[in-house]
């Protein structure tokens, strides 16, 4: 017996019917940590982005270097530290925020990159019109630069969603029970690995092609000359 149900083993039909309420419960938790983690990655990219292209070298070379920190050490490292060091400070977090947060801070370096290509996609004639107005740099960025980019960066952001949620499994190392550690689970109680394996690769294939699918439609309706504000 696992989490009050009582396996069934002399037919997968009814074996793998057995576990999907519970394996679907997992999945939720790994929906929600893509979803928090895209949305974090999303807006410190932004920000680290930002800071990178900043004029002065004081904001930009502590932005540069927190960037290529993230991405240049693995992510397990980043997750392990946020779990068993913070504490040690007095910085004690749920095992999912814990997870949430490093999925989020380390694309944060990668989604970065990818709003740099975009800003720098944008002509340069834009910008001197902008300072030629007397726009502020902030004012430029926010109304001009950002809803031109983000058309262009679609694509590009979209595989870094389908990568976090590939990545989440990595959370079970901090016992987050998201849907691979349940089939792992599932597997050593009853030690029939097969089914609920199968089942969860089923299922990811299934977001993956879902998530894929949005972001195709997505970057079909969005303006490419840029979003309008009103």
């Amino acid at each position: 017996m696992l989490f009050g149900i009582e396996w069934n083993t002399d037919s997968n039909w009814l074996f793998a019917a057995s576990i999907l309420p519970i394996l679907l419960r997992g999945l939720w938790v790994t929906l929600q940590a893509t979803v928090i983690g895209f949305v974090l990655a999303a807006l410190f990219g932004l920000l680290l982005a930002a800071l990178k292209s900043a004029p002065l070298r004081v904001v930009s070379w502590p932005a540069r270097f927190v960037s290529e920190f993230l991405r240049d050490t693995p992510l397990l490292i980043q997750l392990f530290f946020l779990y068993y060091v913070l504490p040690d400070y007095g910085i004690v977090l749920p095992a999912f925020m814990t997870g949430a947060l490093a999925l989020g801070l380390q694309y944060s370096a990668y989604t970065s990159e990818v709003y740099r290509a975009g800003i720098e996609a944008i002509p340069r004639g834009q910008h001197e019109a902008a300072k030629a107005l007397d726009f502020s740099r902030l004012h430029t960025f926010r109304i001009i630069v950002l809803p031109q980019a983000i058309p262009r960066i679609i694509p590009a952001l979209g595989n870094y969603l389908v990568s976090i949620m590939k990545d989440v499994p990595l959370l079970s190392v901090v016992s987050v029970l998201e849907m691979l550690n349940v089939a792992k689970i599932i597997g050593d109680r009853t030690f029939n690995y097969l089914i609920p394996l199968s089942m969860v690769g089923g299922l990811y294939l299934l977001m993956t092609l879902v998530a894929a699918a949005g972001i195709r439609v997505l970057d079909k309706r969005l303006p490419q000359q840029g979003i309008p504000l009103r």
